[in-house]
């Protein structure tokens, strides 16, 4: 769905929308506590372990993510002929592999 022209803009389900920030809320709570262990001085490898899991937990939200966007999106532009969908499916999956 394109607005102006200018970016693109996905409609989600009340489900998903609701799934998605919560596993974001989640995320933010994890950094906030990542915060907290540095303002309180602790241990470098419990730090360390908790980043850990942060970054567990945004690789496992962009898949889910990215899930969603090839059965919906890219599938969609897809049957519709738009061929261009696929190089921008390359080039974000380009990026998620840095």
């Amino acid at each position: 769905m394109e607005e102006c022209g200018c970016h693109k803009t996905k409609e989600r389900t009340e489900e998903e929308y609701r799934h998605l920030i919560h596993r974001l809320n989640r995320i933010e709570g994890q950094i906030r506590g990542i915060r907290g262990m540095v303002e309180k001085s602790a241990y470098c490898t419990d730090i360390l372990a908790q980043v850990a899991a942060a970054n567990a937990a945004l690789n496992a939200f962009s898949k889910e993510l990215l899930a969603q966007h090839i059965k919906t999106c890219v599938a969609r532009d897809i049957r519709a002929g738009k061929d261009e969908t696929i190089d921008e499916l390359v080039s974000t999956l380009q990026k998620l592999m840095k």
